[in-house]
């Protein structure tokens, strides 16, 4: 009994102190401090450096207890904690205090963990991540009021002042991974959505990145395509994605819809006026020859018999030769520009059809 009287009285003497931290750190959170402030604070209540880590962007904050910023060479840590956010490890926090940890120091980290996770959370959410479907399918819903919208946004870790963009994706890979591949570094949230896999990301606010399309297509596993929208209302921008997956392809694995300039208005045609279209008819009967249909694709994208020839690893004789018999199957003249434009669009009509 007086051991059991002792454990008692030391557990009081911590959960006092231990209630007092999270008030502590309550205070903090309503004030809304950044990280900075957070470090500053801690490294004064633990009385030694307090430091924070964020994966992500690699920022690395450290303060000593005078409420500076510790300028002395990093010590080893003596307590560490993981900063959790959306159930993804973001970062880290640590004190550096000489002696053996404190009894409470886990207790502060812990605080101070949840406390960062809020900080980048609200004023910029960690690299990519899988988020709630509900959330992202209210952020590009037409049928979502702008404040409703707006919330939705706030809560997937958007901050209010960049735009926004979306990429539809299919893939076997998993979206997270997709997402960290097609945005490096920069803040996304990726879903799976009724038609599509969905990221969005934060985009730059200014014009010059454009997010190489060819870059982006060296950087996915085989059999990944992406429709890019442009940036700004989450709503067109899905609608834009949308539509640039169709236009996606093997070897056009990506597809900026700000790329497709009139080729997107092909997109709106409907279905039964397209399948009726003569050309589309005679594309449809020549893709029974896959063959074929892969040589008229690559001298459409090249205009070039030398350079479908390259693509296609053949000799340009044997190229030559199809292109003449595909010629005749589609009764369309592939040496004139016009007749090479006209193979081009029936294709593309074709495939959309397919998508």
């Amino acid at each position: 009994m007086e051991a059991l009287a002792a454990r008692l009285s030391q557990l009081d003497a911590h959960a006092e102190g231990a209630i007092r931290v999270v008030a502590f750190y309550d205070t903090l959170m309503r004030r809304r401090v950044d990280l900075p402030a957070l470090a500053r604070s801690s490294a004064g209540l633990a009385e030694c450096v307090a430091g924070v880590r964020l994966h992500g962007t690699g920022r690395v904050v450290r303060a000593s207890p005078d409420g500076t910023d510790a300028s002395a060479p990093p010590g080893p840590a003596s307590t560490t904690t993981p900063i959790t956010l959306d159930e993804e490890e973001i970062g880290a926090v640590w004190l550096e205090r000489a002696g053996p940890p404190h009894p409470l120091d886990d207790v502060l980290l812990d605080r101070l963990a949840i406390a960062a996770a809020a900080v980048v959370e609200r004023y910029g959410p960690a690299r990519t991540t899988m988020a709630d479907p509900a959330l992202v399918e209210l952020a590009v819903s037409a049928d979502c009021d702008e404040a409703g919208r707006a919330r939705a946004l706030r809560l997937l870790g958007f901050a209010a002042d960049l735009p926004v963009r979306a990429v539809a994706v299919r893939s076997d890979v998993p979206l997270d991974r997709v997402a960290a591949l097609l945005c490096p570094g920069r803040p996304a949230k990726a879903a799976p959505l009724a038609d599509a896999g969905i990221v969005l990301v934060t985009a730059t606010a200014t014009a010059t990145e454009t997010d190489s399309a060819s870059s982006q297509s060296e950087l996915l596993p085989a059999g990944v395509r992406a429709g890019v929208g442009t940036a700004g209302d989450p709503v067109r921008s899905w609608r834009e994605a949308r539509t640039a997956l169709r236009f996606t392809a093997e070897r056009r694995p990506v597809v900026r819809y700000a790329d497709l300039g009139a080729l997107a208005l092909l997109a709106e045609i409907p279905e039964d006026v397209a399948r009726a279209n003569h050309d589309v008819a005679a594309i449809a009967r020549l893709a029974r020859h896959p063959e074929d249909l892969e040589t008229l694709d690559a001298f459409c994208a090249t205009g070039s018999l030398r350079r479908a020839a390259d693509r296609l690893h053949l000799h340009h004789s044997s190229v030559a030769r199809r292109i003449e018999q595909i010629t005749k199957t589609l009764g369309i003249e592939l040496a004139h520009p016009a007749g090479l434009m006209r193979a081009g669009l029936a294709l593309t009509a074709w495939r959309l059809l397919d998508s």
